[in-house]
This record gives C-alpha cells, sequence and structure tokens, in this order.
C-alpha cells in the first residue's frame, strides 16, 4: 500500500486464518518486509510457520541448487507482490503469486505457483509459473 492508498482511504486490507489464500498472501507479504528489512531469523521463523517441513527440506536443496531464494525465485527482493487464487482440488489449493521487480514502464513480473494443503493451510510447494 501506498502512502497515497492510505492517505486516500482507496485501500482496504483484510483476510481470514482459515482462508489458505489469505495465508499465501500473508506469508509473501511478511516474508518480503522480513528479506528486505535483512532479519534473515525472521524469515526463518515464518518459513517454519507457513511452510511444510517436507517443502522446507526440498526448498533448502534448491536454493543449494541454484544460489538463490527458493520462496521468492530470485537473489532479489521484488518491490511488490500479489496473490490469486487459481484453483483447488485433491485436498490442495492453488494460488498465482506475481512478483514485481522495479518499477515504473520498465518494471519486471515473475509469476509463482503455490500451492497449499487444505487440510493445514500450508504451503506445500513453490514453482515457477
Amino acid at each position: 500500500m501506498t502512502d497515497t492508498d492510505t492517505v486516500a482511504g482507496s485501500a482496504v486490507r483484510g483476510g481470514s486464518p482459515d482462508s489458505a489464500v489469505d495465508r499465501v498472501a500473508d506469508f509473501y507479504g511478511a516474508y518480503i518486509d522480513a528479506v528486505s528489512d535483512g532479519t534473515d531469523d525472521l524469515g526463518d521463523q515464518l518459513r517454519s510457520h507457513y511452510l511444510t517441513e517436507d517443502f522446507r527440506q526440498r526448498l533448502a536443496a534448491w536454493e543449494e541448487a541454484n544460489h538463490a531464494d527458493g520462496v521468492l525465485r530470485a537473489q532479489d527482493v521484488p518491490t511488490r507482490w500479489e496473490v490469486r487464487h487459481q484453483d483447488s482440488g485433491a485436498g490442495h489449493l492453488f494460488t498465482t503469486v506475481t512478483l514485481t521487480w522495479g518499477t515504473g514502464p520498465d518494471a519486471g513480473h515473475t509469476r509463482l505457483a503455490v500451492q497449499s494443503d487444505l487440510s493445514t493451510r500450508l504451503i506445500s510447494d513453490i514453482e515457477a509459473g
């Protein structure tokens, strides 16, 4: 949210702990803030809270092989993020996370496919979308 949004009152954010989509959005918002602020311990704590144990292990292997942050699929920190519901089925919820890199007309975008387990609402996979 920009200062203009706050002043104008045009942006309202909400959520529910029961919503897997909201939990993905909450995770990405907090995680990007933690990485941007350089608070490594918080990023690790957020991973422990929002990601399944199995996925954390696979993510560590991906990061070792790719020398990048596996949650962001990048070495840098995005300037914006957006989460949209994609689909659900077989006990999973699928969301699309769009990360924006830079500002203005030259900003780049990356889309990630994020899978959450409906029973736990924990993120169980992230892939380039």
